[in-house]
């Protein structure tokens, strides 16, 4: 599994799931982490809702609020992007991938020290074992 670095900072990673198993083993890993789960959100059931069509797509809101709050109270602007967010989606041929803010872009986008970053560093490893 090879990972990379997309558009402003997000990391896209290649699952062999389908996006809801995908979604599945990010949310327990997260769990088993004594991570919470604030909100899993079915894109694509939304959009059927108002009669559109929308390939898999998933969005996981994750976070440590310890971890958040020690981070908000280091930068008031990365409240805008905690909870971390996981993207489970699949692309026009089929294939699926799980996106992420990268922990550098978040430090450098908020002007985070290596410590501060360090408390969300670890969600990477977190993804790409749960889509293993």
């Amino acid at each position: 599994m090879t990972e990379n670095i997309g558009i402003q900072g997000i990391i896209n990673i290649p699952s062999p799931y389908t996006v809801e198993e995908s979604m599945k083993r990010i949310e327990a890993a997260a769990r088993s982490k004594g991570m919470l789960i604030f909100l899993r959100l079915d894109q694509r059931l939304e959009a059927e809702k108002v009669g559109l069509k929308l390939r898999p797509t998933q969005l996981l809101l994750l976070g440590n609020p310890k971890a958040g709050t020690i981070l908000m109270n280091a930068s008031d602007s990365v409240a805008i992007d905690l909870p971390l967010k996981a993207l489970a989606w699949e692309d026009r041929d089929g294939k699926v991938s799980v996106s992420y803010n990268s922990p550098d872009y978040l430090k450098e986008r908020h002007g985070l020290s290596e410590e501060m970053v360090s408390l969300i560093a670890g969600v990477g490893n977190l993804i790409a074992d749960a889509i293993r």
